[in-house]
C-alpha cells in the first residue's frame, strides 16, 4: 500500500517560502529551456556553420563548465549570500548566450556554450543548495520535485522557441531572446532575495578534484574525434585512471566535492550517487534524438524538438506522481525506475534506426519509448536526492546540496562524451547520411541500455535505506555510516 506524507504543494508557495520557491524554480526553468532550445537548433547550427564532428561537444563543454559552476555555488552562496550569487550566475549566462548568438563558427559557439554552461551550473546548483536552507525537511521531496518539474515547463517552451527560429533560419535569435529574459530574472532575484553577508569563511575549493573531473570528461570527448577504435578505447581507459585518482584524492582531501564517507565501500551515499549517475547517463542519448528524427524520420526542427522533449516530460510526470509517496511506495519507485529506462532504450534501439517517412504510426512508438525513459528516471528521482541530503553528515549539508548537481552534471558530460564517441564510431560522419545515422542510432541506444541495467542492482541497495522516522514522514538524519 502506498502512503503519502502530510505536506502540500501549496506549502511551497505560501508565506516566507513563496519568494524562494519562485526564484529557485524559475532559474531552473530558464536553464532547462536553454538546454532544450540548444538541442533543438543544433542540426540547423551545423548546417549553417559546420562542425558535425563537434556536435556532442556542445553538450560536453556546456556540462563540464556547469560542473565547475556547481562546485563553486556553495562557496559563492556562503561567502556572499543568495542575491550576489544569483547575480553572478545570471551575468555569466547572459555573456555566454551573447557569444552563441554571434558565433561565426563552431569553435566560437563552443566557447559561448562553455561560458553559458558555467552560469547555468551556478543557477542549477544554487537551487539545490538552498533547499535545505529555506525549506522545512518535510518539504524537501516536494521542493526537489518542483525544481525538476521545471523541465516539464521547458518541454513546452524550449522546443517551440528553438524549432520556430530554426525553421525561420534564424537560430541565432533563439539565443538572443534569452538575453532580455535573463536580465529580467537577474533583476527579479536581486530585488526579492536577501542581501546576505558572508556567514562563514569561504571553504577551500577542491581544485585538484575539479581538474581531474574535467580532464576525465575531455579525454573521452577528444578521443571521440578519432576514427580509430583503439584511440577511443585509450581515451576511456585514461579517463578511468583519472577517475580512480580522483576518488583516492577525494577520500583524504580536506576540501571535498562530496560529503564525508561518500566513497567508502558499501556506504549509502555511494549507492545513491552511483544510481543517480547511471540513470542520467542513460538519458544523455537524447542529444542525438533531434538529428535522428530529422534525418531518418523526416521531421521538422520544431516537431523533432517536441518529440525529443517527451523524455523530459515523462521525467516530470513521474516525479509529480511519486513525490508525495513514502514507505513502500518510495522503495517501489526507486527499484522500478531503472527498469522503465532499460525498456525504453532497448525499444529505441529497435525503432529509431528504421526510417519511417514521417508517418505517425511509426513515430508514436518512438514517442512512447522516449517518454518511458524519462518516466523511469523521474520515478524515484526526488527520493534519491532527498536521501542524499538525509544521509549526509550535518557538517556537510552545503556540500551535499551542491554535490547533487555536480554528480548529475558529471554524469551528463561523461554520457555526452560517450554518446559522441559511439555515434562517430558507428558511422555518423563516415559513411554519414541516413545509413550512418541509422547505424549510430542502433549502437548508441544499445550501448546506453547498459547504464540502467547496472542501475537496477544499485537501486535495490538504495531502496533499503530507511532513515529513522521516514515511515511517518518525519524525516531525521541518518548517520553516514548506515549501510544500504
Amino acid at each position: 500500500m502506498i502512503t503519502h506524507d502530510d505536506s502540500r504543494w501549496s506549502d511551497l508557495f505560501s508565506g516566507k517560502n513563496a519568494a524562494s520557491a519562485i526564484a529557485l524554480s524559475l532559474g531552473v526553468a530558464l536553464h532547462a529551456i536553454n538546454i532544450l532550445v540548444a538541442t533543438t537548433i543544433l542540426p540547423s547550427v551545423v548546417q549553417d556553420i559546420g562542425g558535425l564532428d563537434l556536435y556532442a561537444w556542445n553538450t560536453t563543454l556546456f556540462v563540464v563548465a556547469s560542473i565547475l559552476g556547481s562546485a563553486l555555488s556553495a562557496r559563492l552562496l556562503s561567502g556572499y549570500g543568495a542575491r550576489s550569487a544569483y547575480l553572478v550566475a545570471s551575468l555569466f549566462f547572459i555573456a555566454g548566450a551573447a557569444l552563441c548568438a554571434l558565433a561565426p563558427s563552431m569553435p566560437v559557439m563552443l566557447i559561448g556554450r562553455t561560458v553559458q554552461g558555467f552560469g547555468g551550473g551556478l543557477i542549477f546548483a544554487l537551487s539545490y543548495a538552498m533547499i535545505n536552507l529555506v525549506f522545512e525537511q518535510r518539504l524537501w521531496p516536494r521542493a526537489m520535485a518542483l525544481i525538476s518539474a521545471m523541465w516539464g515547463i521547458a518541454t513546452l517552451v524550449g522546443p517551440a522557441v528553438g524549432g520556430i527560429f530554426a525553421e525561420l533560419h534564424a537560430w541565432r535569435w533563439a539565443f538572443g531572446i534569452l538575453l532580455p529574459i535573463m536580465a529580467l530574472y537577474a533583476a527579479f532575484t536581486f530585488l526579492i532575495l536577501p542581501k546576505g553577508k558572508a556567514q562563514q569563511a569561504a571553504a577551500p575549493l577542491p581544485t585538484a578534484q575539479l581538474l581531474l573531473l574535467t580532464v576525465a570528461v575531455l579525454v573521452v570527448s577528444a578521443g571521440s574525434l578519432a576514427h580509430s577504435v583503439w584511440i577511443n578505447l585509450a581515451g576511456i581507459a585514461l579517463s578511468l585512471v583519472l577517475m580512480a585518482w580522483l576518488m583516492k584524492r577525494e577520500a583524504h582531501a580536506r576540501a571535498r566535492l562530496l560529503p564525508h564517507g561518500s566513497l567508502r565501500r558499501g556506504s549509502s551515499l555511494a549507492a545513491l550517487y552511483i544510481t543517480v549517475s547511471l540513470l542520467v547517463i542513460g538519458m544523455t542519448s537524447e542529444i542525438f534524438v533531434p538529428y535522428f528524427l530529422q534525418l531518418l524520420h523526416g521531421q521538422s526542427p520544431l516537431i523533432s524538438g517536441y518529440i525529443a522533449a517527451t523524455m523530459a516530460a515523462g521525467w516530470t510526470l513521474s516525479e509529480i506522481l511519486s513525490s508525495g509517496w513514502r514507505g513502500a511506495g518510495i522503495r517501489r519507485a526507486i527499484v522500478s525506475g531503472p527498469l522503465f529506462v532499460l525498456v525504453g532504450l532497448l525499444a529505441l534501439a529497435i525503432l529509431m534506426p528504421t526510417p519511417s517517412g514521417g508517418h505517425w504510426q511509426a513515430l508514436t512508438p518512438i514517442v512512447i519509448a522516449l517518454s518511458l525513459v524519462g518516466f523511469g528516471i523521474g520515478f524515484g528521482w526526488p527520493h534519491l536526492l532527498t536521501r542524499i541530503l538525509q544521509v549526509a553528515p550535518e557538517a556537510d549539508k552545503d556540500i551535499a546540496g551542491a554535490s547533487i548537481t555536480t554528480v548529475q552534471l558529471f554524469a551528463t558530460a561523461f554520457g555526452a562524451a560517450l554518446a559522441g564517441m559511439i555515434a562517430n564510431l558507428a558511422g555518423l560522419n563516415d559513411p554519414g547520411g541516413a545509413a550512418g545515422a541509422a547505424s549510430a542510432a542502433r549502437w548508441l541506444f544499445l550501448a546506453f541500455a547498459l547504464a540502467p541495467l547496472l542501475a537496477v542492482f544499485s537501486a535495490w541497495r538504495c531502496a533499503a535505506i530507511a532513515p529513522p522516522g521516514a515511515e511517518t514522514g518525519n524525516f531525521v538524519q541518518t548517520p553516514p555510516s548506515r549501510e544500504c
